[in-house]
C-alpha cells in the first residue's frame, strides 16, 4: 500500500512539474504588448523573443534530450528546475530587450530538458496513465500560464514581475522535493556521447512517426501561432486592448484540447487522429470567418473547435508512439517527437511574423490557415489508410 501511495505521489509531482514548466512558457504571452510599451521595441523584435525560446528548446532536446537515460532521471529534472528558476529571476529583473532574450533562451533550454525527462519519467512511473498525463498536462499548463498571467496583469500589481515570483517559489519547492522521487532507470555509460545532436528514434517507431507528422505539424503550428501572433490578430480585427485577450486565446485553445484528450482517453489512437484531422480544419475556417467579420464570439467559437482538433491530434500522436519504445528508448523517442513538434511550433510562426510585415496580419493569417487545412486533410487521408503498429513489450 505504501508503494502504491508513493507511486501516486510521484505521479502527481511529475504531472504538476510538467504543468508548471509549460505554464511558465506561456506566461510572457499576455505581457508582450506591455513589454513593447515599456521597452519600445518593434514587432520584429517581438518575433525574435518568441523564436529564441523555441530554438533554445530545440537545442536542449537535440543535445540533452536523452541524457536522463544515462545519468538517471532525478539529476536531470533537478538541473532543469534550477535553470528555469534562474530564467524567472531574469524575467523579474529584465530592464532591456537583451535581458528578455536571455531569459527566453534559458527558459527554452530548461523547458526542453524538462519536457523530455519528465515525459519519460511519467511513462516509467505509470504506463497506463503516463501517456494521458503527457498529453493533458502541457495543454493545461499553457492555459494556466497564459490565463493566469493575463489575470494578474489586468488586476494585480507589478504585472511584469508578480507571475514570475510565484513561479519561482513553485520551482524552489519542486527542486527540494525531486530528490524524494525513486529513481526509475539504472544509469548507463555513454552520457557524453548522448550529447551529440542526434534524433534517437527507435526503428520500430519511425514509420508511425512519419505517419502522424502532418497532423502533428498542423496542431503545433496552430499552437505557435496562438502563442505569438493571435493576441495581435485579435487586437487588429476587433480593436480590443484588454490584457486578458492574449491569455484567453491560448487558454481557450489549450483547455478545450485538454478536455478533448480526457474525453478520448479510452479510445484507440487512430480514432483520436481522425477526430483531430476532421475538427482542426473546421475550427480554422471558423477562426478565419471570425477575423474577417471582426466577430470575437465567432473567433472564440472557431478556437474551441480547433482546440478539440488540437487535443485529439496531440493525443493520437503520443498514444501512437509511446508503446513503440523500450524503457531505455523512451526519453530519446520523446525528445525526437518534441523536436519535430517545436519545429512546427516556431518556424511557421516566425514565417508568419515575417510575412505579416509584408502583406499584413490578416492576409498572412489566411495563408497560414490554408496550409493548416491542407495538412489536416492530408492527415485524415493517411489515417484512413493506416495499418496497426507493432507494440514493444517492456520488461
Amino acid at each position: 500500500m505504501s508503494s502504491l501511495a508513493s507511486n501516486r505521489s510521484s505521479l502527481w509531482f511529475l504531472a504538476i512539474t510538467l504543468l508548471s514548466f509549460l505554464a511558465a512558457s506561456t506566461a510572457p504571452t499576455p505581457l508582450y504588448h506591455l513589454y513593447q510599451q515599456q521597452l519600445q521595441f518593434s514587432a520584429t523584435v517581438l518575433t525574435l523573443i518568441f523564436a529564441v525560446y523555441a530554438l533554445s528548446l530545440l537545442a536542449a532536446l537535440l543535445t540533452v534530450g536523452s541524457l536522463s537515460d544515462h545519468l538517471g532521471r532525478k539529476p536531470v529534472i533537478f538541473t532543469a528546475i534550477l535553470l528555469n528558476g534562474a530564467a524567472m529571476l531574469l524575467f523579474i529583473y529584465a530592464t532591456s530587450v537583451e535581458w528578455l532574450i536571455s531569459a527566453r533562451v534559458l527558459q527554452g533550454f530548461a523547458t526542453g530538458m524538462a519536457t523530455a525527462v519528465l515525459s519519460a519519467t511519467l511513462l516509467d512511473t505509470d504506463r497506463q496513465h503516463g501517456p494521458l498525463i503527457n498529453s493533458v498536462a502541457p495543454l493545461l499548463g499553457m492555459a494556466l500560464g497564459g490565463m493566469g498571467c493575463g489575470l494578474l496583469a489586468e488586476f494585480a500589481p507589478a504585472p511584469l514581475q508578480l507571475t514570475y515570483w510565484l513561479l519561482l517559489a513553485l520551482f524552489v519547492l519542486q527542486g527540494v522535493y525531486v530528490w524524494r522521487l525513486p529513481e526509475s532507470v539504472t544509469p548507463q555509460v555513454g552520457a557524453w556521447a548522448s550529447l551529440r545532436p542526434t534524433l534517437h528514434v527507435p526503428m520500430q517507431a519511425r514509420s508511425i512517426l512519419w505517419r502522424v507528422l502532418p497532423l502533428n505539424t498542423a496542431t503545433w503550428a496552430l499552437g505557435g501561432f496562438y502563442a505569438s501572433l493571435a493576441p495581435s490578430l485579435v487586437r487588429t480585427a476587433t480593436g480590443s486592448t484588454s490584457n486578458l485577450i492574449g491569455g484567453a486565446t491560448v487558454a481557450v485553445l489549450t483547455v478545450t484540447g485538454a478536455m478533448m484528450i480526457f474525453t478520448l482517453r479510452q479510445r484507440p489512437a487512430a480514432q483520436a487522429l481522425r477526430s483531430g484531422a476532421s475538427l482542426l480544419p473546421i475550427g480554422v475556417i471558423l477562426i478565419l470567418l471570425g477575423v474577417h467579420s471582426a466577430s470575437l464570439p465567432l473567433f472564440f467559437l472557431g478556437t474551441l473547435v480547433a482546440g478539440c482538433g488540437f487535443g485529439s491530434g496531440f493525443l493520437g500522436a503520443v498514444r501512437s508512439l509511446v508503446p513503440l519504445a523500450l524503457p531505455h528508448e523512451r526519453a530519446g523517442l520523446m525528445a525526437a517527437y518534441y523536436v519535430l513538434s517545436y519545429l512546427a511550433f516556431c518556424l511557421p510562426a516566425m514565417l508568419a511574423g515575417h510575412f505579416s510585415r509584408l502583406y499584413g496580419l490578416v492576409l498572412t493569417t489566411d495563408g497560414y490557415g490554408a496550409v493548416l487545412i491542407v495538412l489536416a486533410v492530408a492527415a485524415l487521408l493517411l489515417s484512413l489508410r493506416a495499418a496497426p503498429a507493432k507494440v514493444c513489450s517492456a520488461p
